[in-house]
């Protein structure tokens, strides 16, 4: 079985700690222990103890075995974690044919290691799983020893019983499996969604202190810049200027005065004199929006009015990032036409987003921000060849709503169609914004 763990290979999609499979694993040999005990001991019930306890000790061996060989901490391939689950069965329905096969109350438990596999394996381990579950179950109900019970009477369930407990063995499989399996998938993949934003999110941090590095760093060399222009200049003075090094001097001058300006230049990156331009009326942000999006095949037009004064808030690569991810996939499905528009009073600020394009299959409206559900790729005209996974419009999502915005998505009310994603902020959330970031996110299609 070493082969089994390749701790070099990269790891997969899904990996289960070997630790959690060992700590279920006591788990069982603890119960298991427990129960042969009481029935034998306890209710003085006969069976054959020895055989039956040679299978608790198989199990506790080979925990032992893994905890000696293999570190805790590994998480082992889909292949080792399916081979230990078929072992569990195994051991299981080894324990039930010498108790009474499905007329021992613990017959449910050949479920556990199927469960298992389907909250953190993939759906072809946990159907072969289920298919040497099933196997065994069929074979338990036809094939085992007598349940153990008081007196010298075999106590026998009727053939009816015995399949309607085999009948609801089986459905309360298939129907856990696909439960824990869909439940699993989809906190998953809402992990991985997630993550991907978080790793944009740190890109674009990581992007935004640029500027502080680089005042840092015109800061540490401007004083070696300064003596260097000094001595330059002094040796202009010494030396005659006809002389065979004033030319060489004269650049070491003027190459220095340029780095000087640079210099310069790179310490007003974070000053003060540039917070005007770290913050914008919506407007400005509508138009920076659109402006990267025009000629992509869809006449884009803003418009803007409001009750009150314009709200003014910072530059936030959050909210530009996700309303050009939202304008982008409307200009995919867009027939003519995108249309953005931009409303306040003195409490909210809302922006919409609407095209002319087919609108959302009514299937995928109650599934739309859910991680990996494609937007509107059940539509068919979709001029978009991207992804599809609907990832991009789940990070913009997620963007947005950090910034306290509400997402609103439905279709354009006849006789017009189309889709009209509407997003909603308080205006104080927009007014006090802090400046997150500086450029834009790279693309990410749905």
């Amino acid at each position: 079985m070493p082969e089994l763990f390749d701790t070099a290979a990269p790891l997969p999609h899904r990996r289960l700690k070997l630790d959690t499979l060992v700590r279920l694993r006591w788990l069982a040999v603890g119960g298991q222990t427990a129960a042969l005990l009481v029935v034998n001991i306890g209710l003085g019930y006969p069976l054959p103890i020895g055989v039956a306890f040679f299978l608790v000790a198989l199990s506790a061996w080979l925990n032992v075995f893994l905890k000696i060989y293999y570190p805790a901490p590994l998480r082992v391939s889909e292949g080792a974690a399916a081979f230990q689950l078929a072992y569990d069965v195994l051991q299981m329905s080894g324990l039930l044919f010498l108790t009474g096969g499905l007329g021992n109350p613990f017959a449910f438990l050949l479920l556990a290691p199927v469960m298992v596999s389907a909250t953190g394996l993939s759906a072809f381990n946990t159907i072969k799983l289920g298919v040497l579950a099933t196997l065994c179950a069929s074979l338990l109900a036809v094939f085992h020893f007598p349940l153990p019970w008081p007196g010298p009477e075999e106590f026998k369930l009727p053939f009816v019983y015995s399949l309607g407990v085999w009948v609801a063995l089986v459905l309360s499989l298939g129907f856990m499996a696909t439960y824990a399996f869909r439940v699993a998938e989809e906190a998953r993949q809402l992990a991985d969604a997630l993550t991907a934003t978080e790793l944009v999110m740190a890109r674009e941090q990581h992007l935004s202190a640029l500027d502080g590095l680089a005042t840092a760093a015109a800061h540490e060399l401007g004083t070696p810049l300064a003596t260097i222009y000094l001595v330059a200049k002094e040796l202009a003075d010494e030396l005659p200027e006809d002389g065979d090094y004033a030319e060489d001097i004269a650049l070491i001058r003027s190459q220095s005065e340029r780095c000087r300006e640079i210099l310069q230049k790179l310490k007003s990156l974070s000053s003060d004199e540039d917070r005007t331009f770290q913050r914008m009326p919506v407007s400005q942000l509508m138009e920076e929006v659109a402006e990267p999006l025009r000629g992509f095949g869809a006449e884009i037009s803003v418009k803007v009015a409001g009750d009150g004064p314009e709200p003014i808030g910072s530059r936030n690569s959050a909210i530009r990032y996700g309303l050009g991810n939202i304008v982008e996939n409307a200009i995919d499905f867009a027939e003519k036409s995108v249309e953005l528009s931009a409303t306040w009073d003195a409490r909210a600020v809302s922006i919409s987003i609407r095209d002319d394009g087919p609108g959302f299959a009514p299937e995928v409206l109650t599934k739309i921000g859910d991680p990996y559900v494609s937007v509107r790729s059940m539509i068919p005209g979709r001029r978009s060849t991207g992804g599809g996974l609907g990832l991009g419009f789940f990070i913009a999502k997620t963007l947005l709503e950090r910034t306290g915005a509400k997402l609103f998505v439905e279709n354009r009310a006849p006789p017009e169609h189309g889709a009209h994603i509407r997003v909603t902020w308080p205006r104080s959330a927009i007014e006090s914004l802090d400046n997150m970031d500086a450029p834009d996110f790279s693309r990410h299609k749905d």
